[in-house]
């Protein structure tokens, strides 16, 4: 399983600590430091939706001038999420085609089912 994020995001850490407290094997990959496509975006937002992986509530978001933040639609906030990492909702969980976004119970119960 590969997982997307920030290493020094606290739900992306808290997310690593329980995959290694569950023996699930992963793959991180800081979107800050690697740096990550439009086309990885995009198709993670064709199977989660794009407002799912748009995170609305951080700082980054909310440093954006307004008419950024009125005019977002799927290309824009794709267009978004790849200048700015941090507009994106994380982690992201990849495996086998699948894709989930967050560290909530939902995921961490699909993750543990995939083990």
């Amino acid at each position: 399983m590969d997982v997307y994020g920030l290493k020094n995001c606290d739900t992306c850490r808290k997310a690593l600590k329980w995959l290694d407290a569950n023996g699930l094997a992963y793959t991180f990959h800081d979107i800050r430091q690697a740096g990550l496509g439009e086309t990885d975006i995009a198709g993670w937002a064709s199977k989660e939706g794009w407002e799912t992986l748009l995170n609305r509530r951080g700082t980054t978001w909310r440093g954006l001038s307004e008419a950024k933040r009125e005019g977002v639609d799927e290309v824009s906030a794709v267009r978004l999420m790849a200048a700015h990492p941090a507009l994106m909702k994380r982690p992201v969980f990849v495996s086998s085609g699948a894709v989930l976004v967050g560290f909530d119970p939902e995921v961490q119960a699909r993750l543990a089912g995939n083990s």
